[in-house]
């Protein structure tokens, strides 16, 4: 059984290892050509442009459920009304370059092209809905129009200056949005200080660092963990025969539902255990609900929505991703 479990372990890695390096690749270019203003200056208005942007920004920028929480409370801190910030907070998360490419790689065109959709119109709903709630902030004491903004020198994010880390070089204060930035920083701090522009030896090397280096630290842990736990459904019988015996009619739902809102797995990582379960005889449509819902609904992005948009906005944005999760699971079963 061990014999077995690593052989679909090394198979599963081999056959998403190249799908993977691409999408790393592509997040690098991503990361360090799309300035972050860019973004940001689009996601702040009424109306369904902005809905439309953050959804969009968020299907395609390099970032996981974690990484795009501080980015989501810096834009509702400027001003984005509720219904952005949780559009981006459902799109970024639930698919990315690398996961669209491995979940191509894994489980075919059908799948990749239904999912990159269902999640747009999830994001729009949600964004749609979040304008409609009226809710108190509990994360900002203080108005943040009166609140200083000033730009992370390493990555183009805007700082709050009385919550951002800052240090000091030739008697001039930086503030960054990361410890990641600040050490960054520190290193070099004559490259970053004042207008300095990156030659094309610079940027490349920046691509490759944040590509297989940064985002490898950030999401390698739990790719390993979506792949230990696809070999182990895949390879133990006892869990293949309940998934086959079980979750292949309306239970499946159930239990995607359930084990994607307890167990939090990055977009790229649960591809390979969506595959696995699905290869057993999970309903396709169960399978896409445990793509949708798993890596929306972090603890992280739960404990941060409670605290900055109060329970009702939590409970509302549970809700409706359960309920649309569920609806585009069925109907991704029926197509």
């Amino acid at each position: 059984m061990i014999a077995q479990f690593f052989i679909v372990f090394k198979d599963y890695l081999i056959e998403v290892l190249p799908f993977l390096a691409i999408g790393f690749f592509l997040s690098g270019l991503i990361h360090e050509f799309v300035p972050t203003g860019l973004v940001e200056r689009h996601l702040g208005g009424q109306g369904i442009k902005p809905l439309l942007y953050s959804t969009l920004a968020g299907t395609v920028l390099p970032i996981c459920c974690f990484g795009s929480l501080p980015v989501a409370v810096s834009l509702h801190q400027k001003g984005a009304r509720l219904g952005p910030v949780l559009a981006f907070l459902v799109a970024t998360p639930a698919t990315s370059v690398s996961a669209l490419l491995v979940c191509y790689a894994l489980l075919g065109i059908k799948f990749t092209v239904f999912i990159f959709f269902a999640v747009i119109l999830m994001g729009l709903v949600m964004g749609a809905i979040g304008n409609l709630i009226k809710f108190e902030s509990k994360g900002l004491a203080n108005p943040l129009q009166k609140a200083e903004i000033a730009t992370d020198p390493v990555c183009g994010m805007s700082v709050d200056t009385e919550k951002g880390l800052t240090s000091e070089y030739e008697g001039k204060s930086y503030y960054f949005c990361s410890p990641r930035c600040q050490a960054t920083f520190e290193k070099e701090a004559q490259k970053y200080a004042g207008e300095h522009a990156k030659g094309a030896k610079e940027r490349l090397i920046s691509v490759f660092r944040y590509a297989f280096v940064d985002m490898v630290k950030e999401i390698g842990p739990e790719l390993l963990l979506g792949l230990a736990l696809a070999a182990l459904v895949a390879a133990i019988t006892p869990i293949g025969k309940f998934v086959g015996s079980y979750l292949s009619g309306g239970l499946g739902y159930l239990f995607s539902l359930v084990f994607g809102l307890l167990m939090y797995i990055c977009s790229t990582a649960s591809v390979p255990l969506v595959h696995a379960f699905v290869s057993q005889g999970m309903n396709i449509g169960a399978g896409m609900v445990l793509l949708l819902v798993g890596p929306i609904t972090s603890w992280g992005t739960i404990l941060v929505l409670r605290k900055e948009f109060g329970g009702k906005t939590l409970l509302a944005y549970l809700m409706v991703i359960a309920i649309m999760a569920l609806v585009l699971g069925w109907c991704f079963s029926m197509i």
